[in-house]
């Protein structure tokens, strides 16, 4: 393949050139195609792995069995980006950019044949790494990060060549939850350690805990408070336990659900701008600050946080999808903006539901906010409907303005979903007063007369009335 068209002459009148072929990426490229045939626009993105335009936050579904192939996670395969004129490179993966000269050097995964390619617009889209802890034995077999499909097939191929049925999956965030969901489902014998107090630090401590209770009743052991020292191993090397500094826990398989960290390390290289949190910083357009024609997006840029006014890394396949939008947008010669994020996350354990929106009680105070919090108990439906099932949502509020500042739900069937009213609300910089008013849907099988979101905003409203001034 030739992987560069230095050649002036015969080129189109602009080229692009994508480094990531994933969701912020392809949907960049896309965009951009549909607004540019190829006379007027040549697009070349490169991607490392195997596969490109797919679900990284379906992959513990397809680990746990709920989907059924690899297949079924991918929305658009090379050849289909190819066939819309989009020139794909698979295996191939960007190792230097070089801002000053407009081109970007990339060598062949398997070949390892390098070439630079020259760029007028460029768009970073290199998404996150998953955190490995640097310990003994963490690169061991045995010893899984998932972020790619190329690393959801590696644990399966793993789990149907081990014998033993003891899984220990370190950290409780999202990726660990879903992994200890995952593994549940395969019939594994499953033990979490977080260093945290409870899991899902993205909640308060004390919505966590109910997490936590609700995974110790399907059978999962949670070890909190405690950190992992070291991975142990047999003699052929393969992991055998996951180590803290007060015990051991037998792992014929250990899953890491650490977290991830913004990929830019080649934006740090060719000196473009990182925030506090190593994801690049960009402008309403999704324009690399200070850099006319270098555009970025996913998870490797820092976004605003429309609640608290901070930069925030916030992992998610929406924003990666609506950036590539926006980035295609502005590069295809139209114009389009990212306000930012409210921070609105779901997901689920087994049958428990588990959402969030804007700020945690500690959020706010690092904002400077005083705040009132209010915690309710509710039901997913009218309490003498059948299956009605219980949910709890706990709601931040300022407190001079009463302005909404943040929603957590814990529950089962129909809790999590709730969320998008508060997102809406944190949005729209509604008052909690404003908020019961809102007009929502009801039936008894849908909900009570009042639903569990505008009980809270209730209450939250009379203990800003309380408490004014």
């Amino acid at each position: 393949m030739n992987m560069s068209r230095t050649s002036r002459t015969s080129r189109p009148r602009e080229r692009l050139v994508v480094i990531g072929g994933d969701a912020a990426g392809m949907s960049a490229a896309s965009q951009a195609r549909r607004l540019k045939g190829p006379d007027e626009l040549e697009i070349v993105a490169f991607e490392r792995g195997h596969f490109s335009s797919f679900s990284a936050c379906g992959i513990p579904y397809w680990v746990g069995g709920d989907v059924a192939t690899r297949d079924e996670l991918i929305a658009r395969t090379p050849e289909e980006h190819r066939a819309r004129g989009i020139d794909l490179r698979m295996r191939t993966e960007v190792t230097e950019i070089d801002v000053a000269g407009g081109r970007v050097r990339a060598r062949n995964v398997d070949s390892g044949a390098e070439a630079w390619t020259s760029y007028d617009k460029l768009v970073i889209a290199t998404g996150a790494r998953p955190i490995r802890p640097d310990l003994p034995g963490a690169d061991s077999p045995g010893v899984h990060g998932v972020q790619t499909l190329d690393d959801g097939q590696a644990l399966l191929d793993a789990l149907a060549a081990t014998k033993g049925r003891r899984a220990v999956v370190v950290g409780a965030g999202y990726i660990g939850v879903e992994m200890a969901e995952a593994m549940i489902n395969r019939g594994y014998e499953v033990t979490v350690v977080n260093r945290g107090s409870e899991p899902m630090t993205t909640l308060d401590p004390d919505m966590g805990r109910l997490v936590h209770r609700a995974m110790e009743g399907l059978g999962i052991t949670m070890v909190d408070n405690a950190e992992v020292t070291k991975i142990l191993t047999d003699d052929d090397g393969r992991v055998r336990a996951v180590g803290t500094q007060d015990a051991e826990y037998p792992a014929d398989v250990v899953v890491l659900g650490i977290g991830v960290r913004p990929e830019t390390a080649l934006a740090r290289d060719a000196g473009l701008p990182l925030g506090d949190h190593g994801g690049l910083l960009t402008d309403l357009a999704m324009r690399v600050r200070g850099h006319e024609n270098i555009w970025a997006g996913g998870d490797c840029v820092e976004v605003l946080d429309l609640v608290s006014g901070s930069e925030r890394h916030i992992p998610l396949g929406t924003h990666a999808n609506k950036h590539g939008q926006v980035i295609g947008t502005n590069v295809g010669g139209g114009y389009a903006t990212f306000p930012g994020v409210v921070g609105t996350a779901v997901s689920k354990v087994c049958d428990l539901e588990i959402a969030r929106t804007g700020l945690r009680e500690k959020d706010a105070r690092r904002a400077g906010l005083r705040y009132e919090t209010v915690t309710i108990e509710s039901t997913s439906r009218a309490g003498y409907y059948p299956n009605a099932a219980l949910m709890t949502v706990k709601m931040l509020a300022e407190r001079r303005t009463g302005r909404l500042l943040g929603v957590q739900i814990v529950g089962r069937e129909g809790a999590a979903k709730r969320v998008d009213i508060a997102a809406v609300a944190l949005t729209a910089r509604m008052t909690v007063e404003e908020m019961t008013a809102l007009d929502l849907g009801y039936a008894p099988p849908f909900s009570p007369v009042w639903d569990p979101i505008l009980v809270a905003a209730r209450k939250a409203a009379a203990a800003v009335r309380k408490n004014a001034g």
